[in-house]
């Protein structure tokens, strides 16, 4: 670079020369952002049949990679549409899209930075000195032209803060699908927990019938004389506090409606889920699924990209210390004579170039230097601590499913158990071989393991649900 031309008709000092150039190649010395590393054992603790040691995986980049129809795999019709609709309709999802189309517009102003700047203009003024009469009367200059400006990128500081912005965008777009996959995934579990309360009032209504088929054999045999009202009242109790427990349910069910309505973009006086039997399928998650499959979880993916961003931010900080470079043209017509404005003597244009380098500042540079470092920093201990919960999120859930089947298992057997227990009890009381309060102990055992059982069952979909929302998606990334 002849360095004499930058500002024609003075010499460059020999000395500066080798300093300008030093500058010049440091700043054409491009830091490619790098993403970030983490640490993935080979396989998940819970299923691993030995926890090996973590090795510090790049993660790459998983915005492309398909989270699959994951509700799909319960089998349930109403599942799947209201998935669909919270999918159309969620208020969330909408403003997470909203905000990502926000970000893509700065990432496009930011990047419209590196192009030519071109515009048309017309202008009057009015001053001393513009009169041809020379008469030192003020006139007037009308003006019109076009006029071009672009600065020169040799030091990257616009391709880096155009970088950072699109790694914005980008970091917007992944916080979008994990505000999707949260959606969905509470749809799901709001759902299922609708469908289990449905399974475990019928539950508690089939009881209240038992317990009234008792009553009326209680009070015959109380009009007969064999029993004292005391019995009555104790079986008439326990037909009141069932009931009760009923209602409760019944509370609770609106609840999970009222819920569901907001989820998927509805109104609570209009939404109504009917009641219908719980037959959604329970899906068996393969033990097989790398660790590696975190990396594309959104809100991993998106922590990515906010460390690559601030990296190219800390890249743009630094290009301050080099000078900037930017190259101006005008090109029009002035006169102060309307008429004579766009006559070929009433021409005029100029060009130019500028470089100019900030030597004191009071430590302005230095600073957003170091306010850069500094997001970088956050950010990646952001990005690191994202890491960390997604392993916890999916080991809880692999956990809560494994001491769940077990679980399951057991109150199985109780429940088979506590069912013949009721059935010898109601025999041998109808025959007057065993007391009243021993046939309600029994019904009150019935009752309480089989809606343990079923909150057993409910507890493993809505894990389920959440290994699958901690996986990012769908296991089969095929899907």
């Amino acid at each position: 670079m002849n360095f004499d031309r930058i500002i024609p008709g003075r010499a460059w000092p020999a000395r500066l020369v080798p300093l300008v150039a030093a500058l010049v190649l440091a700043g054409c010395a491009t830091v490619t952002p790098e993403a970030p590393t983490f640490q993935a054992p080979p396989a998940f603790k819970e299923v691993a049949a030995a926890p090996a040691s973590g090795t510090w995986t790049r993660a790459q980049p998983a915005e492309a990679q398909a989270r699959g129809e994951w509700w799909r795999a319960f089998g349930d019709p109403a599942l799947d549409a209201l998935v669909a609709h919270a999918d159309a309709n969620n208020t969330s999802i909408q403003q997470a899209a909203a905000r990502l189309a926000e970000a893509r517009a700065i990432a496009r102003s930011t990047d419209a930075d590196r192009s030519p700047q071109i515009g048309l203009g017309a202008g009057a003024s009015r001053a001393a000195g513009i009169d041809r009469t020379a008469t030192g009367q003020p006139g007037t200059l009308l003006t019109a032209g076009a006029n071009f400006s672009y600065e020169l990128d040799l030091f990257g500081r616009l391709s880096r803060a155009s970088d950072a912005a699109r790694l914005d965008a980008e970091s917007r777009a992944g916080l979008l699908q994990s505000t999707r996959l949260l959606v969905q995934a509470e749809t799901a579990q709001t759902y299922l927990s609708l469908r289990a309360l449905d399974a475990e009032r019928a539950i508690v209504d089939e009881t209240v019938a038992a317990y009234r088929d008792t009553l009326d054999l209680t009070r015959r045999r109380q009009r007969a004389g064999d029993i004292a009202e005391l019995d009555v009242v104790r079986v008439e109790t326990e037909v009141a506090s069932t009931e009760s427990e009923a209602l409760t349910l019944d509370r609770r069910r609106a609840e999970l409606e009222h819920a569901l309505a907001v989820l998927t973009g509805d109104t609570a006086s209009t939404f109504e889920m009917r009641a219908d039997r719980w037959s959604t399928v329970l899906p068996t998650i393969p033990a097989g699924v790398p660790s590696t499959v975190l990396a594309r979880r959104p809100d991993v993916s998106a922590a990515q990209k906010s460390v690559l961003a601030a990296q190219s931010r800390v890249g743009v900080a630094q290009t301050a210390w080099f000078p900037s470079i930017s190259l101006t043209g005008a090109g029009g017509y002035a006169s102060p004579e309307l008429g004579d404005l766009f006559k070929w003597s009433a021409r005029s244009w100029g060009i130019g170039a500028l470089l100019s380098l900030p030597l004191f500042d009071g430590g302005r540079r230095e600073a957003n230097v170091q306010t850069a470092s500094a997001q970088l920093d956050g950010a990646l201990a952001s990005y690191r601590e994202q890491v960390l919960t997604a392993f916890k999120d999916v080991e809880d859930q692999l956990s809560s499913l494994r001491i769940l089947e077990a679980q399951s298992e057991v109150q199985a057997r109780a429940v088979a158990s506590s069912k013949r227990a009721t059935v010898l009890s109601d025999s041998r009381y109808r025959n007057g071989l065993v007391s009243q309060l021993d046939l309600l102990d029994a019904r009150r055992s019935e009752l309480r393991n089989r809606r343990q059982a079923l909150q057993v069952r409910s507890a493993q979909y809505q894990a389920t649900v959440g290994l699958i929302r901690a996986l990012g998606g769908a296991w089969d990334v095929k899907a």
